[in-house]
């Protein structure tokens, strides 16, 4: 259950029957969800969304752009919003590329509302945590944004794995000077050790 003062998370509904989306609707608002109804993956794809969070059941046979072709649109989203998709002829070589397509889940009609639910209890759960993983990416860029361009030069060799008197050598500076850059670094970045720093930039090149 969802506390009086937390924000429902929304479920788009993209379908093009307009019976479905009704009895999706009822299904989803019963459950404590809000519900936004689409009649075309090109209604859903213009319609503005605020950062609030959720995931898609989305059908495969929806027209112009067809329902595989919108993860391709989605996933240019900073955030994209986990897919569960809908059909009413399932077969195994649509669930694959459903999967493929970054589906969280593949589901034929008539759709079993139990089923259905925990489908999207799973994608709210995956969003939960991607949303958590983009925060600490957006944190960490923010971080990195606060050092000089010195203190980025020093930052990327102390990653390589360069001993101060090399970064010395190499930047052209006292080995006193590239203590305090690093220092700076380590205190900037919120890095106790030189395995988390090295952790935070592979966090940031992913």
């Amino acid at each position: 259950m969802m506390s009086s003062g937390q924000e429902k998370p929304i479920v788009h509904v993209v379908d093009d029957d307009v019976s479905v989306r009704k009895a999706l609707s009822r299904l989803l608002n019963a459950a404590g969800y809000e519900v936004r109804p689409y009649s075309s993956a090109g209604d859903f794809a213009l319609a503005p969304r605020e950062k609030r969070r959720g995931c898609v059941l989305l059908d495969v046979k929806i027209p112009g752009p067809r329902g595989f072709d919108l993860p391709e649109v989605l996933a240019q989203e900073e955030e994209p919003l986990p897919i569960i998709f809908l059909t009413g002829h399932g077969d195994i070589s649509k669930s694959v590329r459903a999967m493929k397509a970054g589906a969280v889940d593949f589901l034929t009609k008539p759709i079993d509302g139990q089923i259905l639910l925990s489908a999207i209890r799973t994608a709210l759960a995956r969003d939960r945590v991607s949303q958590t993983s983009h925060e600490e990416m957006r944190e960490l860029r923010e971080r990195f944004e606060t050092l000089t361009p010195r203190e980025r030069e020093v930052f990327g060799l102390v990653v390589a794995g360069k001993l101060n008197k090399q970064i010395a050598a190499e930047l052209n500076m006292a080995e006193r000077t590239v203590k305090a850059h690093r220092a700076q670094v380590m205190t900037k970045m919120r890095a106790t050790s030189l395995a988390e720093l090295v952790h935070i930039d592979d966090r940031m090149r992913m």
